[in-house]
């Protein structure tokens, strides 16, 4: 039996949850890998897509809620929607710094990923009854 560490976390937990989240990484990244590498030429990287899928989420959170708090002080409820398109627009600057790309290229790479990782989804989903994530496509 494990000993808690902190709480009710084991060493074993801990290192169970940080394994799960570098593979869930890695699965995350490979749409991207895949993405950028049809919109840059061949020219990208899978240590690309790592980095872009590492930051990518997190200038996004930073931004979202340091936008909204400066703004929400000036101009009030609205300042929410302004912030999701301010934060948006920095996680394709950090896909656009991480691939090389423009600013369209940027976009291009975060469309076609949200598209191969939809197909490679109902792929898995017809060949061995997984999907990821489960509710937002239907089961066959």
């Amino acid at each position: 039996m494990s000993v808690p560490v902190v709480g009710d976390l084991t060493l074993e937990s801990i290192l169970i949850f940080v394994v799960g989240l570098v593979i869930l990484w890695v699965i995350v990244s490979i749409p991207v890998y895949i993405a950028g590498k049809v919109v840059t030429g061949g020219k990208s990287s899978l240590g690309d897509a790592l980095i872009a899928t590492l930051f990518g989420p997190i200038v996004y959170t930073l931004t979202l809620f340091l936008v909204q708090f400066l703004l929400g002080a000036l101009i009030g409820a609205s300042a929410y929607i302004w912030a999701l398109i301010i934060a948006f627009l920095a996680w394709l600057g950090v896909f656009k710094a991480s691939f090389n790309t423009g600013w369209l290229g940027a976009l291009a790479i975060a469309l076609l990923a949200v598209l191969v990782f939809a197909g490679l989804s109902i792929l898995f989903g017809v060949l061995l009854g997984v999907m990821f994530p489960t509710p937002f496509f239907p089961t066959f």
